[in-house]
């Protein structure tokens, strides 16, 4: 059960040390992404220069994209505004409406498409649920919520094993 909901297909430090032409190389045309602490801390109202980088390189190579965020809908399009592509707050991950929702947006199809956010009980096991590429990034900050350390703590675990079942995680 841990592999096939929680262990992603590759992990990552950040979302800058992806390589959008391996991402091609595997067949993803369409990335729907998290937000917070996935592409700028929580803390951070609108996309950074890193966050922008990215994205661009994501356009660059023909790779179509959207969000969809946990957070609220207030949250969601003040990020959004300065990028304008499809976005999706409330997404209630992992859950299965969001990232339908957004696949269906961009006209995405399970197999060309790729999940990357930094949470294993959202972001990994939606995108895993479904059928999804999934790419884990380290969480861009610490000290969140009680109920946040308290995921965290079980997720170190997770990654903990999936660390010593697959032997390796990408740019350390």
């Amino acid at each position: 059960m841990l592999r096939k909901y929680f262990f992603p297909d590759v992990m990552y430090n950040s979302v800058q040390d992806i390589d959008v032409e391996d991402l091609k190389k595997h067949g993803i045309d369409f990335v729907i992404l998290d937000i917070d602490n996935t592409l700028v801390p929580y803390t951070s109202p609108v996309p950074d220069e890193k966050a922008l980088s990215f994205l661009n390189s994501l356009t660059q190579n023909e790779i179509k994209f959207c969000f969809v965020s946990n957070n609220k809908l207030k949250r969601v399009e003040l990020f959004n505004k300065q990028i304008g592509t499809y976005a999706i707050s409330n997404g209630a991950k992992p859950l299965l409406t969001g990232i339908k929702r957004a696949m269906r947006a961009m006209g995405a199809k399970r197999e060309n498409t790729a999940l990357i956010g930094d949470q294993v009980f959202t972001d990994v096991c939606g995108g895993k649920r479904a059928g999804l590429y999934t790419i884990l990034v380290n969480p861009i900050q610490e000290c969140e919520s009680r109920f946040f350390r308290f995921k965290r703590h079980y997720e170190k675990k997770i990654i903990k094993k999936y660390n010593s079942c697959r032997g390796r995680v990408n740019n350390d």
